[in-house]
């Protein structure tokens, strides 16, 4: 994980868990409590789906980043191969 990510990672939860305190110890009604930690949940549930969404995002772009990497290392790495053999042929001779 990135440090961008491990930011986002502990921001979040340092949200979380402020969001549940202030709740929590807020002068409030039992109802209310529920009802604010319910629309606090709801709000976190929502930012992490986007973050999963951003990180899906980003894990596909280096996917194939990394497979174009792969075929150019395979293709340099067969014509490597066929120049070694060719030139392991013609000393041979």
């Amino acid at each position: 994980m990135t440090k961008k990510g491990k930011f986002a990672l502990g921001l979040a939860l340092g949200a979380i868990g402020g969001a549940i305190a202030g709740v929590l110890t807020a002068p409030k009604s039992g109802k209310e409590t529920r009802e604010g930690i319910k629309n606090k949940a709801d709000e976190v549930k929502a930012d992490t789906e986007k973050k999963v969404e951003e990180v899906k995002k980003a894990a596909k772009k280096t996917m194939k980043k990394a497979e174009t990497k792969a075929k150019d290392v395979k293709k340099r790495s067969v014509a490597a191969a066929k120049a070694a053999r060719k030139e392991f042929t013609k000393q041979e001779k």
